[in-house]
């Protein structure tokens, strides 16, 4: 068999990654990274309202940008080997586009409007019109809610969608369809220029656009007329067919072959949601629950439909057949706040340096090492029963039972807690909210056998991965990648060049393993477990749940 190559493009919360690697085996022969120059200015970001916009001239610069490194000093001999591009995208992130599939933000009347962007996945703008859908829906005569775990979220397609037709009158009579990051992106490299030949991702559609096997589809027009009638135009745009990510979107338009010195005949892969991918790239199989740990987290599943039994499991960011590998039923749980917590506290102590109008350096090299400073602080110090506990919902409840509402709160504090303990208390929390996924699903039947973990703070910090291996009473294997997504996509992209018989060849042959194992520490087992109910039981008084958290 001749040489082959694939590119793998992952889309990211603040940045994109491009790698190049050989088809068969995985071996990387080039890598780049590009970061979101608006988006690391804070444009069209108003956290205090929930606000998280991304301009999509982020991602054309950004792409074009990691393409070209990924492939820089490579011999014309291996560019002319490249046989497929495949991309995974943050999700759900959707964003109005034209009847030429183009988003609206790239015309000049809707350059700097926010909600002409594309809506990030944190975005939680649309509150509101996430709770109006869910009592709406239980109205409805069928549970369509049924495979997106009972609730459905401010982070998801309709209610984004919602949010815009009715706040912005302009953009909502622009619009032409709804379109996620992840179906745009693959739709942009094939330079086609008709909205209504864009393939759709089942991963996406089916973890948060309602889109279910078993309802044939989308729930029917019926049901979003019983939502709003101002939904129905936009539904009616949608397609029919949906595609996995093993399938391919098109083929290399000739523009972008030309600026990448690709051919024409260069396969792009449909595209898929980040986590998914990484699970992928992570090797997951049956029963191993991959935790993808960045910004947030998300919890990652695969099972058999004959395992699951009918059971639709409640709770979670749904169950799709398909949505990770072809054959098996993925399930996505997951945090909306990981990365985030931190990120937040960090920058809460370094208000002062900033506002005494230092030299910058110095704010951006505490703004490097704090968090490390911190970690290994509080790795020396022994776990108190009686030390401050906080709540991890700093951006509201994903998982189990999704809440918007739900915030993060310290409680237990007395006049000796320091800087030091408050960061063991939120890294604990963090690790108290996977810990109430993991319990809740394992108590609907859900078998969690071995747990992995990729992403920047699974890498980066061995402190918040021991506690969570603590606070699991599990061992959590670290992959081997550094770029786990975008490995993910490589696989996809070598699966649908025909280089490998199917996904699972994929992943077999071109993962990289496991780099390390943090083992729980047994002696902490019975402090971190009354912790944990502590945790519980302040999360339920301050939210009056009836149900476990």
């Amino acid at each position: 068999m001749e040489k082959g190559y694939v590119i793998g493009v992952d889309f990211g919360t603040d940045s994109v990654r491009a790698l190049l690697v050989d088809a068969e085996s995985g071996k990387e022969m080039g890598a780049h990274v590009s970061l979101f120059k608006r988006w690391r200015e804070g444009k069209y970001c108003q956290p205090n309202k929930h606000q998280f916009r991304q301009h999509p001239m982020d991602y054309i610069e950004s792409l074009e940008a990691c393409l070209m490194g990924c492939l820089q000093g490579q011999p014309q001999a291996v560019k002319d080997a490249v046989l497929a591009i495949s991309i995974d995208a943050t999700g759900s992130s959707p964003v109005a586009v034209d009847e030429k599939g183009m988003p609206l933000a790239l015309q000049t009347e809707f350059a700097e409007n926010p909600n002409a962007m594309f809506f990030l996945w944190k975005d939680h703008s649309a509150i509101s019109e996430a709770m109006e859908i869910n009592e709406k829906a239980k109205l409805f005569e069928k549970d369509y809610l049924s495979h997106v775990g009972g609730m459905y979220s401010a982070e998801w397609f309709w209610s984004k969608l919602l949010y815009v037709l009715r706040q912005d009158r302009e953009v909502a009579e622009a619009c032409f369809s709804w379109v996620e990051q992840s179906d745009w992106l693959p739709y942009f490299l094939t330079g086609t220029q008709d909205a209504n030949r864009m393939k759709r991702n089942v991963c996406a559609a089916g973890h948060k656009g309602l889109w279910a096997k078993a309802f044939g589809g989308f729930p029917p027009l019926a049901f979003f007329e019983h939502i709003d009638p101002v939904l129905t135009r936009i539904y009616q745009s949608l397609p029919k067919d949906l595609y996995s990510a093993d399938e391919v979107a098109g083929n290399l338009s000739k523009e972008w072959a030309e600026k990448l010195g690709l051919s024409t005949s260069v396969k792009v892969g449909v595209g898929a949601i980040d986590a998914h991918v990484g699970a992928i790239g992570a090797e997951i199989q049956p029963g191993v629950l991959c935790k993808v740990m960045g910004t947030s987290t998300c919890d990652m599943l695969v099972i058999s439909q004959d395992e699951l039994d009918g059971k639709l499991v409640k709770g979670i960011c749904g169950q799709v057949e398909g949505s990770i590998v072809p054959g098996l039923v993925g399930l996505e749980a997951g945090q909306s706040a990981f990365g985030d917590v931190f990120s937040w506290y960090r920058d809460l102590l370094l208000f002062s340096i900033k506002e005494l109008d230092l030299d910058e350096n110095i704010a951006e090299t505490w703004k490097d090492h704090l968090l490390r400073r911190l970690a290994e602080k509080a790795e020396s110090r022994p776990v108190e029963l009686h030390n401050p506990i906080s709540l991890d919902w700093f951006n509201g409840r994903r998982t189990p039972y999704v809440d918007p509402h739900a915030k993060g709160a310290m409680v237990d504090l007395h006049l000796g807690s320091d800087a030091v303990s408050l960061f063991q208390s939120l890294v604990e929390a963090t690790c108290f909210g996977s810990r109430a996924i993991v319990d809740d699903m394992e108590k609907q039947g859900v078998e969690i056998h071995s747990v992995t973990a990729i992403g920047g703070i699974a890498k980066k910090s061995s402190y918040v991965m021991q506690t969570l291996a603590n606070v699991l009473q599990r061992p959590i294997q670290v992959h081997q990648s550094l770029e786990t997504c975008a490995l993910g996509a490589c696989m996809l992209a070598a699966t649908l060049a025909g280089i490998h018989q199917n996904l699972q060849e994929a992943m077999a042959k071109m993962g990289l393993g496991f780099e390390k194992t943090f083992l729980p520490d047994e002696s902490l087992k019975t402090i971190y477990e009354d912790r944990y109910q502590r945790y519980q039981q302040i999360g339920n008084e301050l939210y009056n749940r009836n149900r476990p958290i």
